[in-house]
């Protein structure tokens, strides 16, 4: 793929991540849960990695510290995903 393409299909990605955090993060204003404001950070966390993929030109993203990241959001993500339902066995 060409470097322009690639760019370009990048920081498509990171726009559309920091839409979805930005999303969650008007239902967490308006209902204050806890699993929302996860989710927001989550993909937060996604944008900045395909930033950072972006404009640190890394050959093998698999192999950097910017792996990290993503790892991170997704265990932000089945955290919040347990204690949330944790939660619901509680209440019942």
């Amino acid at each position: 793929m060409l470097p322009t393409t690639s760019s370009f299909f990048t920081g498509a990605i990171a726009a559309l991540y920091a839409v979805a955090g930005l999303f969650f993060l008007s239902f967490w204003k308006r209902t204050r849960d806890a699993l929302f404001v996860s989710f927001a950070l989550a993909f937060t966390l996604l944008a900045v990695n395909q930033i950072v993929l972006a404009l640190g030109g890394l050959e093998r993203e698999e192999q950097s510290w910017v792996y990290l990241l993503r790892l991170l959001a997704f265990l932000l993500i089945i955290a919040a995903i347990v204690r949330k339902n944790l939660e619901g066995r509680r209440r019942s």
